[in-house]
């Protein structure tokens, strides 16, 4: 390899060595928080490993970090609702999850999970703002951390495969990068706006 070749290759080594751990870190904290768009994330993250010189390699190494990533958020965050529950006291982390959690969406929640089972944790990962009162019905119906993971693990490898197909859309239109990522970001924020748009057309006087 000569010096151009290596000077090259030396900057996307380097990006790539900080935006997989970043990436990862960013899932896991919007697992834990979710106010971190981890969606318009993962898009993102497709967009500009489509234009890496070894894409489709890339691209597996953003599904393996996203997907993982939101595995062990969920699993810890049940986890410390699980603690929540058992406490007398409850937990900071359980009053976060039930404040997300409106009444109605729990309810159908519930209703989701009685008639479901685990399975209904696929379809709550790829409804925006679906995630969190699927998790509370979980938790009050005292589901093991077992059985949840086991519904969850598909429902992150759903998620994942999901937005970053958003990606490689945007991605795949443009030549530049940036106007990729700036159209998968625009997409990610309008799914999650159409659940929202439907609810108030729906209560909206005749």
């Amino acid at each position: 390899m000569n010096l151009a070749a290596a000077l090259q290759v030396a900057p996307t080594s380097t990006q790539e060595a900080v935006a997989y751990p970043s990436l990862f870190l960013l899932v896991v904290i919007g697992a834990l928080v979710p106010v971190v768009p981890t969606g318009a994330l993962v898009s993102s993250a497709a967009v500009v490993a489509l234009h890496q010189s070894t894409p489709s390699f890339s691209l597996l190494v953003v599904f393996g970090v996203a997907a993982l990533a939101a595995f062990l958020g969920d699993i810890a965050l049940y986890w410390l609702g699980r603690r929540g529950m058992r406490s007398k006291n409850g937990s900071r982390w359980l009053e976060a999850i039930r404040d997300r959690a409106p009444e109605e969406r729990l309810a159908q929640a519930q209703a989701k999970l009685k008639d479901h089972g685990v399975m209904v944790l696929v379809l709550s990962r790829l409804v925006p703002a679906g995630r969190i009162p699927v998790m509370l019905a979980c938790l009050m119906a005292k589901m093991p951390l077992r059985r949840f993971a086991h519904g969850d693990a598909p429902a992150c490898l759903a998620w994942a495969v999901t937005y970053q197909l958003i990606g490689i859309l945007g991605g795949s239109l443009f030549e530049e990068p940036w106007e990729g990522v700036a159209l998968a970001v625009a997409l990610t924020v309008l799914l999650g706006a159409v659940p929202t748009v439907w609810r108030r057309v729906r209560r909206a006087p005749a």
